[in-house]
């Protein structure tokens, strides 16, 4: 995927959830920290881990299993267990850019998240580091 690309995104954990569930309809992890927006995964699009790649969909709660399109405006650069597993930034049609308040709370998620993920590997003896590389950002 590349930034500007219009992608087709399942909501899997709407805004305020905890709960992320796998490729495989499991529970793939709970989060301690709520997360702050929708998260899902795009269709027809893999991730280094060849899971679906991960998408964030800014914007008011959606339900899960909700199906949308979304503009690619930015990317978290997460690695995850030594692999790469990027979490898109998404904007649906109708919903207004963000600001830098809204960055800086998705950077600041994802900065707790990792701490959890890192747990979680070593849990499941997946090794290798586990990272935020950074915020990428396309025009806002």
């Amino acid at each position: 995927m590349k930034l500007d690309e219009q992608v087709s995104v399942r909501v899997e954990v709407p805004r305020g959830g905890r709960v992320k569930w796998g490729a495989d309809g499991g529970i793939d992890f709970v989060s301690p920290v709520a997360c702050p927006f929708n998260y899902g995964s795009a269709h027809g699009h893999l991730a280094a881990d060849g899971d679906p790649a991960d998408v964030i969909v800014l914007g008011p709660r959606l339900d899960k299993g909700a199906e949308l399109q979304v503009h690619l405006i930015g990317c978290v650069r997460f690695i995850d267990a030594g692999q790469e597993d990027h979490k898109w930034i998404g904007l649906p049609a109708g919903v207004e850019r963000p600001g830098d308040a809204e960055a800086a709370q998705i950077e600041g998620f994802f900065r707790r998240y990792v701490w959890a993920k890192r747990l979680m590997g070593a849990l499941r003896l997946r090794f290798g580091p586990t990272r935020v590389e950074g915020l990428e950002r396309a025009g806002w």
